[in-house]
């Protein structure tokens, strides 16, 4: 149960002339040995050999389980590779998909995000593909990306890899492995509001055959920050290790740690309007958190991997991961709508927040080819199990009602009271599991037919709050893509998924509703260039979610709901790689428009357009130095609320530069500059509160590697 707040030199210019002319760019074909036979790519989802510098990816096996090259795969992906991260200090999972096509960040609180695309939340996050949807539909905690090596995002309905969920994306974290070549690089960055972080990553054989390698990952941040009162304090470790069991037989072991300590977190945020409907315009540093406002986030996560590959090409793997998240927390909410004259009208509301969430996940699949007609095709398939825990309990505390000066005064005073007002919490548990089989026809040279299924089964017990939280539902999901090459550079595609999502929400008679249920229908072009260096996208989408529980009135003192139905249709376009030597770059553009069954605009908190480009350039004249800028831009938003009254947040564009200066092959220096105009916004309107945006803020960074 969410914590109860009471009622987000230039290869293309000849591109241009290149593409106008035969529809391509020319580049010299990649050298294949003709008598080496086909053989079925790996599987396992692991960082690849890319270039260290690149920004896009050759290979993914994040939409269908079979490793493909992004052209291959028949849904829009985007990569933000190891390369982007440390450019621009994505030292967070916000920050890194703040930057990527076609997602939204909702920092709805300090601790608390919920993430969309093309219209609806994004509630599954997978390691090496492997993963379960959110407990809460948002992320608790403040992740690190330290641990990773690049991050997939598959847009659309994915059932293949997430059995349940919503049409909106999966999140692909693609880990650090061992390397047997002695690798390792450490940096320290210090920045503004006195935040400072340390980082280093060490890779290496472990025997002198090189058959057991081990990586250790380990990054602290600590700090104080642009919001009154706010400090964190960030603790991540990770270690795996990689043994080579026989020739073909690889077993791999891991475990990872992210300790977050706050203090002046938000719960729940700043009120956006006054009593007379006119909007508040506080200073970009208020806070409604009390001075002794506590809150730690510890994750733990762990898993097993087998691997072996057969004499025939088949690959065969399981997995088994372990992970928990406990919180523990003294939180301060504000309530009510102040005068804006006086600023009075806002309410305390204190409480002790505690968590406990255990998930337990099997996966195995195998993957192969097999011969039918004279041709070689591509199959998959697998099963997964899972089961989940929550605990968690809200202790109130004394001084719930009491009133409050202006937030323009305010400095976080009220004293710490005694949490034993009230007392309300959660238990329940959630088993889950799915089966899914898939196929890559190779219908011709230039024509591959992507086929799939997926069905799945999730069943719950338990109580919320009060409210039951039983249900119980199965159901099985198509996949299907069609890829044609009408050249050696672009393809057409098109494709249609399902995915399904279970919901305990009852309707007024006391029936649980029927699955939330997902499709989307896709058709676009996609190119591959300079041996597959640069990728590029363009697709045309329409996603459906039938049968979301809204809140529809009361039996009593109980909530009913009933479901409802949205759709969403747009454009994407997506560009990531080595637009020229030296010169990387990540662009993306989106439309769209959602809809309610109405027909009128729905969700209207996310952006219907959106802009992200991010590009760095290696000097010619200095090719020690690297610079590089970061342009985001979102449409206007707003959110209508009950009482008539219209919160808006205006289009905005932020704008972002970088500098590193590698002193020799082993020291470098970097600056990072972030919302350089020093633009005021609002980070969310996904709830009816929401709080200011960093404003202007740099980094300065000292890195080292080996």
């Amino acid at each position: 149960m969410p914590l109860p707040v009471p009622a987000a030199r230039l290869r293309p210019l000849a591109l241009a002339a290149a593409l106008a002319a035969e529809g391509a760019w020319a580049t010299p074909a990649e050298e294949v040995d003709a008598n080496e036979p086909a053989a079925m790519p790996t599987v396992v989802v692991k960082g690849e050999a890319d270039s260290t510098d690149s920004y896009t990816t050759r290979r993914t096996a994040s939409s269908a389980r079979l490793d493909l090259s992004l052209r291959e795969t028949p849904q829009s992906v985007s990569v933000v590779t190891r390369a982007q991260i440390e450019d621009f200090r994505l030292d967070s999972v916000n920050d890194m998909l703040a930057t990527t096509t076609g997602v939204t960040v909702e920092r709805v609180e300090t601790d608390r995000t919920y993430y969309t695309a093309r219209g609806f939340d994004i509630i599954n996050f997978q390691y090496d593909g492997v993963g379960l949807p959110f407990v809460f539909g948002n992320v608790y905690g403040d992740l690190d990306t330290a641990l990773y090596e690049r991050v997939d995002i598959v847009r659309g309905a994915n059932g293949l890899m997430s059995a349940t969920g919503n049409p909106s994306a999966t999140v692909n974290f693609i880990r650090k492995r061992p390397t047997a070549n002695f690798q390792a690089s450490a940096s320290a960055t210090f920045g503004s509001w006195d935040q400072h972080r340390v980082q280093g990553d060490i890779s290496t054989a472990l025997n002198e055959a090189g058959t057991l390698n081990g990586r250790v990952v380990a990054a602290y941040q600590k700090g104080d920050s642009y919001l009154d009162r706010f400090s964190n304090d960030r603790k991540v470790f990770y270690a795996v290790l990689e043994a080579k069991l026989a020739r073909d037989t690889t077993l791999t072991g891991g475990f990872t740690s992210q300790d977050v300590k706050t203090r002046g977190g938000l719960w729940g945020a700043l009120p956006l309007y006054y009593t007379d409907g006119s909007p508040t315009n506080f200073d970009d540093s208020t806070s409604t958190a009390a001075d002794w406002a506590r809150n730690k986030v510890g994750n733990k996560r762990s898993f097993i991997e087998f691997a072996h590959r057969f004499d025939n090409g088949w690959r065969a793997q399981a997995t088994v991961s372990r992970a928990t998240t406990e919180s523990h927390g003294k939180l301060f909410y504000v309530y009510g709508t102040p005068d804006k004259a006086t600023g009075l009208g806002l309410f305390a509301y204190p409480s002790r927040y505690d968590s406990d969430n255990r998930q337990t996940l099997l996966d195995a699949s195998a993957t192969g080819q097999f011969q039918l007609f004279g041709r070689t095709h591509d199959l998959s398939f697998g099963g997964s199990w899972s089961k989940s825990t929550l605990g968690d309990q809200s202790l109130y505390g004394r001084g719930i009602g009491d009133p409050l000066p202006s937030l323009a005064t305010w400095n976080g005073a009220f004293p710490e009271p005694l949490f034993d007002a009230a007392f309300d919490g959660s238990y329940y548990e959630d088993k889950r599991k799915a089966a899914f089989v898939a196929a890559r026809w190779d219908l011709a040279d230039n024509t591959k037919l992507l086929t799939g299924l997926t069905a799945a089964k999730a069943d719950s017990s338990g109580l919320s709050y009060g409210v039951s939280k039983f249900r119980s539902a199965s159901k099985t999901t198509p996949y299907v893509g069609l890829v044609y090459d009408l050249n050696s550079h672009l393809s057409a595609y098109a494709s249609y998924t399902g995915i399904f999502n279970p919901q305990s929400e009852t309707d007024a008679s006391g029936n649980t509703l029927a699955p939330i249920e997902g499709r989307t229908t896709e058709l676009g072009l996609k190119g591959e260039w300079f041996d597959r260096k640069l990728n590029a996208s363009a697709a045309l989408f329409k996603t459906k979610q039938d049968n979301t529980a809204e809140q529809a009135g009361y039996v009593g003192v109980k909530a009913y709901y009933r479901g409802v139905n949205a759709e969403s249709k747009g454009m994407e376009l997506d560009l990531s790689g080595e637009l020229a030597r030296g010169l990387q770059a990540t662009a993306g553009f989106t439309v769209m428009s959602v809809e309610g069954a109405d027909g009128k605009a729905a969700r209207t908190f996310i952006p219907r357009r959106l802009l992200r480009t991010s590009l760095t350039y290696q000097l010619p004249s200095l090719p020690q130095m690297k610079v590089g800028a970061t342009a985001n831009w979102q449409d206007h938003t707003w959110r209508d609320e009950a009482d008539g009254v219209t919160i808006r947040q205006g289009s905005y564009a932020l704008v972002g530069l970088m500098a590193r200066y590698d002193i020799d092959r082993n020291f470098s220096v970097s600056a990072n500059v972030n919302n350089v105009t020093d633009r005021k916004y609002l980070t969310s309107l996904y709830w009816s509160q929401s709080y200011y945006a960093a404003p202007r803020n740099a980094s300065v960074t000292l890195s080292w590697k080996y």
